[in-house]
């Protein structure tokens, strides 16, 4: 693709183009990642003050902001020093004074003569049953009225900066505003009401309205939908261009899943026959897959996981499933071992531990193709581990696990298929910014006989109660987690130790019934805690929030989470779910510290109401906002200057399909709306899209 189209190169030029920007004022803007005029027309208003004309400031509320004709009556200076100077006025409705401190009284007697009429627009207040304005905004003479904006943006400032200064750098930026040529789909446009692009950047920077600086303003919404529809046609390329490469066609013939399905005790939900069904579609097509399978906790990604490696084997290749943990990859091992086994397979566990003649075996029965199914963490990635014939790699909670990673395991097989899984709901806007590249399979049914998990708030000063209680369901033979919030006791924060919580646990319960584990253990040490507590040897484990991604115990039914209010929603609903996973009713309690703030209220009642991650992650994405939610240091979530994807989630949802239908359309964005979505990309700065774009 040719470089920047030449319309956009005063957009693209230094700062210091503009009239009125020198050297200070440029360094000042860098600050606020400001280093272009481009940068200043995606740095909206965030408020506006309303400056139309009153007859009297009797007609406000203060304090507010108010703008009025007066006759100016008197000047008051100062009796002593550090008073201020007071000028009195009169409007239609009454008396009031204006108030300067540090004020020099010639430069004020010339602002405003006695005996004169002027505008003065400011903030009104009472003071002693006087109404004054400190400092006024604005004084001009009734003719000059037309200086004064009727409706005054806000722009976002950073220290050093003044209103002024930022509105006169937008407005020089506007004014080099291209012709572009329009890349929304005409009749989206005419349906929602939209704007043109420029005209929907000056309505922007020229609020008329306390309305016009909202996300469901028109303007607005354009321009939020620019930047969005620009990200999802990056990421609609990069999912184009990977379907161009060839990948490789496993079409399975049923046999290993009729099997595995036959053995199992209850029948699949319509969401796992679904997803299955997807994932065998992808398979078997001769472009690779790039699927997020997303469940809540407990919807059965197991299930689905193994259904979809049966497939490769059955079309004669190999599946590899891969666990960020050692911890985790076992369980995912002895979650598969039972249905692999009904259908006849041999499942190996490929780990760091793995040394020796036993590992050589195992990479041999791999290079051969014995091994059908292989488990394992990040080992897998190693130089000698060579695939007999790679066809899927399953990879288990993503955000673990960078793009990168990701390439590097598809490199392993000739052009492998790639299924992605999270238990992690993600709201859908989200999913679409992080994961937009991919198609998204979802579980949001849960399998039969899962028992909803009864959840209960109890404050910290009823410890002594929870403990008592805990004694009498570990003597009728139940199992349960203790959560504390931080491993080293720290002076300033009063957060109980885990350490601490366990010699607290093992005095009140006896020895060898409780376990620990935390983050600072070495990791053979954690291994061996975490077995004992499976095998049953100890009935409570004590923990940090490592047991939060995919632990698996069914016997334990009681989940108690300390200082639950310092916890993030997604967080907690993760931890519950590591109860209800088998036959018995289960608990969880959230023990908070009283008082509450609002925002810790809100996300206990939350929980407490509802077991859907969906809702939950909504909830969490309102309360939180994007950025948070998913860590933006390691979430690769695009930063977006003017869309808010907590108030504007279906706007993403639009531009995808959008997205998609263009590229399905015009595959090298050739025809005249291509054109133009090839400038919105090169506008946007979406680089890694410029260069997917073959060249032509």
């Amino acid at each position: 693709m040719a470089g920047r189209p030449p319309a956009l190169f005063p957009l693209f030029a230094g700062l210091e183009t503009l009239e009125g920007v020198g050297p200070k004022t440029a360094a000042l803007f860098e600050a606020m990642q400001i280093t272009r005029p481009r940068d200043l027309l995606f740095t909206l208003p965030h408020a506006v003050v309303d400056r139309r004309r009153l007859n009297s400031l009797r007609e406000v509320t203060p304090p507010a902001i108010a703008t009025v004709e007066a006759e100016i009556l008197a000047h008051h200076p100062p009796r002593s020093r550090g008073k201020p100077w007071r000028v009195l006025l009169r409007d239609a409705g009454g008396e009031f004074q204006l108030v300067f401190f540090h004020a020099r009284g010639d430069y004020l007697t010339k602002l405003l003569p006695p005996g004169t009429r002027r505008l003065v627009s400011g903030r009104v207040e009472l003071f002693d049953g006087v109404l004054q304005i400190v400092h006024p905004d604005h004084v001009l003479p009734p003719e000059d009225m037309q200086d004064l904006p009727l409706f005054e943006p806000i722009y976002p400032l950073t220290a050093g900066l003044s209103q002024k200064v930022m509105a006169r750098a937008a407005a020089a930026a506007l004014a080099r505003l291209p012709n572009l040529a329009e890349w929304v789909d005409p009749a989206l446009r005419a349906r929602e009401g939209w704007p043109a692009w420029d005209a929907a950047l000056r309505l922007a920077h020229a609020p008329q309205g306390a309305d016009a600086v909202l996300p469901g303003h028109p303007a607005r919404q354009r321009l939020a939908y620019d930047e969005l529809f620009a990200h999802q046609l990056t990421m609609a390329l990069a999912r184009a261009n990977r379907r161009r490469a060839p990948g490789i066609v496993s079409q399975g013939d049923g046999r290993l899943r009729n099997r595995v399905l036959a053995a199992l005790p209850y029948a699949p939900t319509g969401a796992q026959l679904r997803a299955i069904a997807e994932i065998a579609q992808d398979m078997a097509q001769p472009q690779r897959m790039n699927r997020l399978l997303q469940g809540d906790v407990g919807a059965g990604k197991t299930l689905v996981a193994l259904l979809a490696l049966l497939i490769a084997v059955e079309a004669g290749g190999q599946g590899v499933m891969m666990a960020p943990t050692e911890i985790l990859a076992r369980q995912h091992l002895e979650g598969l071992r039972p249905l692999a086994e009904a259908a006849g397979l041999r499942l190996a566990l490929l780990t760091g531990r793995d040394k020796g003649a036993e590992r050589a075996e195992k990479l041999a029965a791999l290079a051969s193709g014995e091994i059908a199914i292989l488990v394992g963490t990040h080992a897998v990635f190693q130089k000698d581990v060579v695939f007999n014939d790679l066809r899927l790699a399953i990879v288990d909670e993503q955000h673990r696990f960078g793009v990168a990673q990701r390439m590097e395991l598809a490199s392993k097989g000739r052009a492998v298929d790639v299924l992605v899984m999270t238990a992690t709901p993600i709201p859908r806007s989200l999913a679409l910014a992080t994961y937009g590249d991919m198609d998204v399979s979802v579980l949001d049914e849960k399998p039969p006989g899962r028992k909803p998990v009864r959840t209960a708030l109890v404050t910290t000063a009823r410890i002594d109660e929870v403990v008592a209680h805990l004694a009498r369901a570990v003597e009728e033979g139940r199992q349960a987690y203790w959560v504390c919030p931080l491993v080293e006791e720290s002076e300033h924060v009063e957060l109980t130790a885990a350490e601490d919580r366990f010699r607290h646990l093992r005095a009140a319960l006896g020895e060898g019934v409780v376990g620990l584990v935390h983050g600072q253990m070495p990791a053979a040490e954690k291994d061996a805690a975490m077995a004992r507590f499976v095998a049953g040897e100890t009935s409570v484990l004590v923990a940090t929030t490592v047991i939060e991604v995919g632990v698996n115990v069914p016997n334990a039914s009681i989940m108690v989470i300390e200082r639950a209010e310092i916890f993030g929603l997604a967080q907690l609903h993760q931890l519950r779910g590591r109860v209800g996973r088998g036959s018995a009713e289960s608990t969880c309690l959230l023990m908070y510290q009283a008082p509450l703030s609002d925002s810790g209220e809100r996300r206990l009642r939350i929980l407490r109401d509802t077991e859907d991650g969906f809702r939950i992650a909504e909830e969490d994405l309102a309360m939180r906002g994007a950025g948070d939610l998913i860590g933006t240091a390691q979430s690769g979530l695009p930063r977006f200057r003017i869309a808010d994807l907590e108030r504007q989630a279906g706007l993403m949802a639009l531009a995808q399909s959008d997205a998609r239908k263009l590229l399905q359309d015009d595959p090298d964005l050739a025809s005249p709306r291509g054109q133009a979505a090839r400038a919105l990309l090169w506008l946007m700065e979406q680089d890694r899209a410029i260069r997917l774009i073959s060249v032509g």
